[in-house]
């Protein structure tokens, strides 16, 4: 058990834009909201996975829909707390820990805020490792947990209850919603018993963020090569393996917000004029150098300031910016025949078949 108080945040935000691949959200909103949540109501409870009872009920919560919309339109401090009162109306019972479904960006940010507005401990844990943009995208259900009933809440402090039996199909249904919403909800999901959560998410990835930012921010200040460092460091967790893909300026920018999701690619050339090409859709998907697989889902490909070592998430890319491209290994639990099916390549309509980053030039 560790307590999070003001002197983490930023280290967990910048770690969790990080692993969220360009997707999650920009946490700069959502760390500022967790700051004075826990101003107001002092720091937050974190429990391993380890330390929960059996028969405790957890919640996952976070935000859903498009990243380009959250830039322009701010969250309502009320809005995440209601979604997880109101599943916990329908339920008739109160959350006993909450927890992030995805560790990215923003949403790394609201089981901690939830936490110190509502004065309930939460976990260290999560269900992508990462970030992905569909709901059905985590290991909650690929090892059988069900992301219904599940609760949205919008700025306005409308609260919509969803029970569907399939959560693919819970996606499309709630996608729906949060379109008509205005593009960006906060969402309470996946009730599940203790016993469930330790079988079903992946371990430690709140304490895993704070490491990583932590890395980054001794690294600029004692002026250490960044990159290097991070990658020293990812090899003694359960990512594994991590390596710098390519170093360059971004050239070319597609980018739309379409079916509540921003979706593009990005196209960075170095100074040799070879090009690394990548896809995404919230989160980076699939990185081609001169049409050859470089990485893809679920691996992770983190796009960096060059200078700064700065995580970008896909909504902040620019023209011109000079990046450091990284690929990391995702968990063991994300590369099994069951996971793939669910996250990998052939989740997003991708032709490549999955290759392991490691495996890969």
């Amino acid at each position: 058990m560790i307590k999070i108080g003001l002197e983490d945040l930023d280290d967990i935000a910048l770690g969790a834009t990080f692993l969220g691949t360009g997707g999650g959200g920009d946490p700069y909103i959502a760390s500022l909201m967790t700051r004075r949540a826990i101003e107001e109501n002092g720091p937050v409870t974190m429990l391993s996975l380890d330390e929960i009872d059996d028969d405790a009920l957890v919640f996952a919560c976070g935000n859903m829909g498009a990243p380009t919309v959250a830039i322009e339109k701010i969250m309502g401090a009320d809005q995440p707390p209601a979604a997880v009162l109101a599943l916990e109306a329908h339920l008739g019972r109160q959350a006993d820990l909450l927890m992030a479904f995805e560790a990215g960006g923003s949403n790394s940010m609201m089981p901690i805020y939830n936490a110190a507005m509502l004065g309930k401990p939460m976990v260290d844990a999560d269900g992508m490792g990462r970030a992905f943009p569909e709901m059905q995208m985590v290991t909650f259900s690929v090892y059988g947990a069900s992301g219904s009933p599940f609760a949205l809440a919008s700025e306005h402090g409308d609260t919509t209850i969803l029970d569907i039996n399939d959560d693919k199909r819970a996606e499309y249904l709630g996608r729906g919603i949060v379109i008509r919403m205005g593009a960006r909800s906060a969402k309470a999901s996946y009730p599940m018993d203790g016993k469930t959560a330790k079988r079903v998410a992946i371990p430690g990835t709140t304490s895993l963020c704070q490491s990583i930012g932590a890395n980054l921010r001794q690294s600029r200040a004692k002026n250490r090569e960044p990159f290097a460092a991070l990658i020293e460091m990812l090899a003694g967790t359960h990512y594994g393996h991590a390596k710098v893909l390519f170093n360059g300026k971004v050239t070319d920018l597609i980018r739309e917000t379409r079916d509540g999701w921003a979706i593009g690619k990005v196209v960075i050339t170095d100074q040799h004029d070879r090009s690394l090409e990548v896809e995404f859709q919230n989160e980076f998907l699939v990185a081609r150098q001169d049409g050859k697989l470089r990485t893809i889902v679920p691996d992770l490909i983190c796009i960096l300031d060059s200078e700064m070592a700065q995580p970008i998430t896909t909504e902040r890319l620019r023209y011109g910016q000079r990046v450091t491209v990284m690929a990391v290994s995702a968990p063991s639990i994300m590369r099994t025949e069951a996971a793939l099916a669910v996250f990998g390549p052939v989740g997003f309509g991708l032709t490549e078949p999955f290759v392991p980053v490691e495996d890969l030039p």
